[in-house]
């Protein structure tokens, strides 16, 4: 448990609900049991295996900027949508630091130390591992949509407020690495 702490002790506590909270640890406590990786490369390998070795945004930069950033639109919906529009802000914030746990089954090193998609990862993407772990932690089906739905593989059904504010935090802090023009 000290490990999760040490990644996300700001943003756990975030979670108001007790028992999400500790869900939320937990799925990613049964991560790093999992994982070839240790903190160290979480906090050193890049975010994503499509721009290049060289990106220096690492995998905990990205994930607690989603995260932030999620967070932050939840809470401008709340106050500006007169509760037509709202964010359960505990749904969002597990979602959020649950969406790419799966990650930690899917990649692994090589010999040289670089990250590299696994033979787990090449069979089973992120958001089916991460379920898979958040449901063995009990987190519950609202925080499980998020995690399957914030990749591309969401694209094939309706999202959740929550769903779709981690999705596009996600994907505004990726798209201009991986399509960004060069001029």
């Amino acid at each position: 448990m000290n490990q999760v702490l040490e990644l996300w002790g700001e943003e756990l506590a975030w979670i108001k609900d007790e028992t999400l909270r500790n869900q939320t640890a937990k799925a990613w406590e049964l991560a790093l049991e999992r994982s070839l990786l240790t903190l160290d490369d979480l906090n050193r390998i890049p975010f994503t295996l499509l721009c290049g070795p060289d990106l220096k945004v690492t995998f905990m930069d990205h994930k607690r900027s989603v995260v932030h950033i999620a967070k932050d639109a939840g809470e401008k919906i709340n106050s500006m949508y007169h509760g037509e529009l709202t964010a359960d802000m505990d749904v969002l914030i597990s979602g959020a630091i649950l969406a790419d746990v799966g990650k930690l089954l899917e990649y692994e090193l090589d010999a040289s130390g670089k990250a590299i998609q696994g033979k787990y990862g090449k069979y089973v993407r992120h958001p089916f591992s991460g379920l898979s772990l958040a449901e063995e932690a009990g987190v519950p089906a609202e925080v499980l949509h998020i995690i399957a739905t914030h990749a591309g593989e969401g694209n094939m059904v309706k999202r959740t407020t929550e769903a779709y504010i981690v999705h596009h935090a996600d994907f505004m802090t990726f798209l201009p690495f991986k399509e960004r023009l060069i001029v």
